[in-house]
């Protein structure tokens, strides 16, 4: 999966951590959600900003960073 045009890197945001289309929710904030054992459907209805295709993008940051 392609998630560059969806995870960004600013460095004035979130203390230049990994954040989902701009927002300030982290990749590593839905990771802790996930292995905290929410589903997706969990923070789908937790995040209404957030898609699919946003957790999966951090499922890949964090696949390509491991």
């Amino acid at each position: 999966m392609d998630y560059q045009s969806i995870i960004t890197i600013e460095p004035g945001k979130r203390s230049g951590k990994p954040c989902i289309r701009g927002l300030r929710i982290t990749v590593y904030d839905i990771l802790e959600y996930l292995a905290g054992g929410m589903t997706e459907a969990e923070v789908l209805a937790d995040f209404s900003e957030l898609t699919v295709e946003d957790i999966r993008a951090c499922l890949a940051f964090a696949a390509d960073r491991g």
